[in-house]
This record gives structure tokens, C-alpha cells and sequence, in this order.
């Protein structure tokens, strides 16, 4: 998600103290970045099972709910602390709703009709979007010639991957834009976050479980207005949905932020690119999902042009960098940079 999304997060600056050696973690960063694609890329297959016996919203706020609860236990072992201002609280509020609340239920959505397969390709779009926003919204990333043409190949990807020139035949059209929207939702967010939550002082840590905890409040308020009360609970998609937040929400951002500290934002965002390939690999080998030619071949062409636009010239700014990073995602995500990494769907 596609964090993520997918998967959401809000940035802060989170320095150590001076002359603190870091821990060597005792997992290779390697095998953590392997765990954390195989995570986000399973999270649309988990998102399919889920819904096949919740409604969506009832897939997102036990998703939500889950993820809340993985990060209150990390908090509670570290002991960190919610944040305390009611500021903060209210560009949180704003933050879950674009990077969590939405783009989680959009997903979820979407996948009532179309393939995981397809929602995690559309997932892949949210480098390109957030490239497109940020010329717009942030007026120290300047395009260059090589991210304007890495914007271009990606759309054309994208029209490649809906078969375009067939006439979108046999396409859901509702939910590919819904799936594409949430993509969307992803960047719109980080934005938001770079604007408002830098430096605030609280930990990452505490800024994302309180990012979920409003996020969970967000759906428990809509929740019974659009649904009911399942009549019975179905084994294998409340085990999805479990595992989908605990999993993907949760401790995929607990390895996001132990992979930017220990490799940087440059290594560890490269994740996204891993995403669609172990999304498309499960829906077609676990769910018997249809997998047309123009689907790799557009996917590959997404990535390729999601390349092009995080590229940097040697000149270019700190700031800039982190902007690039935060176009790339979810389901819960997004997208993954020192100053806020995402949730991928």
C-alpha cells in the first residue's frame, strides 16, 4: 500500500545524543530489508483475503487497531511518550486521515474488484505523484530534465499496465481509480507532515503510534454508519486482517526506522521497488490471479520512471533529497525517508 504505504508515518528530527555509539542490531540489515519487502509485498494479497469476509472499512480498522497496538508495546518498552501539545495532535489527526484512514480503505476497496496483483502496481505509482506535488508544493525541489522525463515514463507505464490502447478493456475502472487515488493519498500526506511536524520534538516513534491511534479513532467513528456486525468470524481473513496490521503497520515501521538509521534513507527506500514484483508473485501463485504481458512490462516501466524521478544531481539539497524519498509506499505507506518513512498498503 502501497506503504503505503502501504505502508504512513510522521517525520520528526529524532537526533542522538552526542557521542552515543549506536547498537549493532543483532539481525543483518540485509535479511530486515528482505523481511520488510516480503511484508509490504504480501500486504494487497492479505488485504484480497480480508475482504473476502469483512467489508472494507472493517478490514481497515482492524488493521488500524492492530498496527496501534504493535507500536503501544514498543512505546511501553522504550517508554516514550505521546506527544503533548494539542497542535501536534491536530496535524496528526490530519496526517492519519491522508496516510492511514484513506489510502488503507481505498485499498481495500479497490480490491473488491480488482486483482492484489493490479492494487500493488497502482501502489507503485505514489514515487510519481509525490514528485508532481512536490514541483508544486515545495518550491526548493526543482525538476530536472531527468525527473520530468522520469514523471513521463512512469505515466506511460501506468497506461501500459491498464492496457490503454485496448481502451481499458476489461478493466475495472472504479476500483483501479480508487487503488490509484490511494496512491495519491500517500504523498498528499507527507507533504502535509514535511509542513507541520518537523521538529516537534517527539520522537518518530511516538509521532507514528499516535498517528495510528487517531487513525484507528478516524474508523471507529465511520465504522458503524457503513457496516454491521459480522455474523460469524471467518478464520482465514481475521487472520489476514491481523496480520496485515501487526505485520504490515506495525512492525514493518519498527524495521523501516532500524534500516534508514542504520543504511540511510537512499537504501532503505529502495523497498518500493521490491514491492510490486512480491505483490504480483503472491496474487498469481497464491490467489490464481490472471497476470497479462502489459502487466510486468508496464510494472517494470513504473519502477523505471519512480527511478528517474527520485535521481539527484550532485548539487542538489539535503531537503530535496528527502522530498524524492517521500514519493515512494500504504497500505499505510508511502514514502520512506530519515525524516518520515511511509506504510506501504
Amino acid at each position: 500500500m502501497n506503504a503505503a504505504a502501504g505502508r504512513g508515518s510522521a517525520p520528526t528530527s529524532d537526533p542522538s545524543p552526542p557521542g552515543a555509539s549506536p547498537r549493532r542490531p543483532a539481525v543483518d540489515w540485509r535479511i530486515r530489508f528482505a523481511a520488510l519487502s516480503l511484508i509490504w509485498g504480501f500486504s494487497f494479497l492479505l488485504i484480497k483475503v480480508g475482504t473476502d469476509g469483512y467489508a472494507p472499512f472493517q478490514v481497515t480498522s482492524g488493521r488500524l487497531l492492530s498496527g496501534t497496538a504493535v507500536l503501544a508495546v514498543a512505546m511501553a518498552v522504550r517508554r516514550e511518550r505521546l506527544p503533548r501539545a494539542a497542535r501536534t495532535w491536530g496535524h496528526l489527526f490530519v496526517a492519519a486521515f491522508f496516510l492511514n484512514a484513506l489510502p488503507f480503505s481505498l485499498f481495500a476497496y479497490a480490491e473488491l474488484t480488482i486483482p492484489s496483483t493490479l492494487a500493488g502496481i497502482c501502489n507503485a505509482t505514489s514515487p510519481l505523484w509525490g514528485m508532481a506535488l512536490s514541483l508544486v508544493a515545495l518550491s526548493e525541489d526543482r525538476p530536472t530534465r531527468r525527473r520530468v522525463a522520469g514523471l513521463g515514463l512512469g505515466f506511460l507505464g501506468v497506461l501500459t499496465v491498464l492496457g490503454a490502447w485496448q481502451g481499458f478493456s476489461g478493466l475495472d475502472v472504479t476500483g483501479t481509480v480508487m487503488a490509484l487515488l490511494a496512491s495519491l493519498s500517500y504523498p498528499v500526506g507527507w507533504i502535509y507532515v514535511r509542513r507541520t511536524l518537523a521538529g516537534t520534538g517527539s520522537s518518530r516513534l511516538s509521532l507514528t503510534g499516535s498517528q495510528l491511534l487517531l487513525g484507528t479513532v478516524q474508523l471507529a467513528v465511520v465504522l458503524p454508519m457503513f457496516t454491521d456486525m459480522p455474523a460469524h468470524v471467518p478464520l482465514f481473513p481475521t487472520l489476514a486482517v491481523i496480520a496485515l496490521g501487526a505485520l504490515g503497520t506495525g512492525l514493518a515501521v519498527l524495521l523501516q526506522y532500524g534500516l534508514v538509521e542504520e543504511v540511510g534513507p537512499t537504501t532503505a527506500q529502495m523497498v518500493t521497488y521490491f514491492i510490486p514484483v512480491i505483490a504480483t508473485a503472491a496474487g498469481v501463485t497464491l490467489l490464481g490471479e490472471r497476470l497479462n504481458w502489459n502487466t510486468p512490462v508496464g510494472a517494470l516501466v513504473v519502477l523505471a520512471g519512480a527511478a528517474l524521478t527520485q535521481s539527484r544531481s550532485r548539487g542538489s539539497t539535503g531537503a530535496s533529497r528527502r522530498v524524492a524519498g517521500a514519493g515512494t509506499a500504504g497500505p499505510d505507506t508511502s514514502s520512506r525517508t530519515a525524516a518520515g518513512p511511509v506504510s506501504r498498503s
